[in-house]
């Protein structure tokens, strides 16, 4: 049988090319996918080749880079040893881009009746945010800013809600993001661009505390000197997004005179196994997420701004490298 799947061959070219689809071995599965959502961050830092050199972006991004991470399908043939699994089931997995896929069964997840392939392709972002949440210890009252409302920005309002933050204020360049971060749950948005009118609204808006947590999902190194200041003494600076390059930082000003806390929050620090001092996996995390969306607390839909066939590739990559601002969820929906 023959696939499909989107290859970056080298810097700002974008392919579909034809693979062979193998067979399952033992202990794993062949999924025919029905949705991939593309991780408009990470895929075009590497489209674009705009990472430091050498860094673990570039050991990261190597050419040529099949892109996606994010994927949702139904399994069409098991492999020997396979328990717990039908043919027919629909799962999500951590594959690209690509018409199919063979997975190890432990790396599968389960998807509910009732929650769209669409919806359930937000997992691994999903889950990578509710553990930057959860290192971030966000609790009830709490005051916290974001910096940078793409998908991982408007996930971790999302979430930050769902913890019990309040106020929870996005900040963004973007009037479209801005408002649809209202809808993710933001008590309030700020224009960004001036950063003096940016403090100064946050004041106010936390009654003169400022921020008991920063998220830092903008990926530009040149945002962290300034966010960092957003938050009060002993406040959190969360790095949730993946910062392409060197940040210039006063520490002794910002970090240790305030005692301020940084946190890095990369979505391989969920935990591979389940422990009473950290039960939150990625599996877990993955769990609750299609639960919330079950249940009907969670809603994401507002967040899907583009559908394009896999045969679209290079029309879905343009638009985003014209200007990414206007979109958040991009779907590839393969019929």
């Amino acid at each position: 049988m023959k696939g499909m799947r989107v290859v970056f061959p080298e810097p700002l070219k974008v392919e579909v090319e034809e693979f062979k689809v193998g067979r399952p071995r033992k202990g794993e599965v062949l999924i025919e996918n029905e949705a991939t959502l593309i991780s408009t961050g990470t895929e075009l830092t590497i489209l674009t080749g705009d990472f430091p050199k050498p860094s673990a972006w570039a050991r990261y991004g190597r050419y040529p880079f099949r892109p996606g991470y994010s994927s949702v399908g139904r399994i069409i043939k098991l492999g020997p040893k396979v328990e717990g699994f039908n043919v027919g089931d629909r799962v999500a997995a951590d594959t690209p881009h690509a018409t199919h896929a063979i997975v190890n069964s432990e790396r599968i997840i389960k998807v509910p009746e009732g929650v769209s392939p669409e919806e359930a392709s937000f997992h691994t972002l999903a889950a990578g945010v509710m553990n930057s949440v959860r290192l971030a210890r966000v609790a009830l009252g709490e005051s916290v800013v974001i910096f940078g409302l793409g998908l991982l920005g408007q996930l971790a309002v999302i979430f930050s809600r769902l913890s019990g933050g309040y106020p929870v204020i996005g900040v963004d360049l973007a009037e479209k993001r801005l408002k649809l971060a209202e809808l993710s749950g933001a008590t309030a948005t700020v224009k960004g661009g001036d950063w003096e009118g940016v403090y100064q609204a946050i004041e106010e808006l936390t009654k003169c505390r400022m921020a008991d947590k920063v998220f830092e999902v903008t990926g530009d190194p040149c945002v962290i000197p300034n966010a960092i200041k957003a938050a009060k003494r002993q406040g959190y600076l969360i790095i949730l997004s993946s910062p392409r390059g060197e940040t210039l930082l006063d520490f002794h000003d910002e970090v240790n005179s305030p005692s301020r806390i940084i946190i890095g929050t990369h979505f391989s620090s969920q935990p591979s196994f389940e422990t009473p001092y950290n039960p939150w996996t990625k599996r877990r995390n993955t769990e609750l997420f299609f639960d919330l969306l079950s249940s009907g607390v969670l809603r994401i839909n507002h967040l899907i701004t583009h559908r394009y066939r896999l045969d679209e590739a290079e029309e879905a990559y343009n638009m985003l490298l014209e200007d990414r601002t206007r979109a958040l969820g991009v779907i590839f929906k393969f019929e």
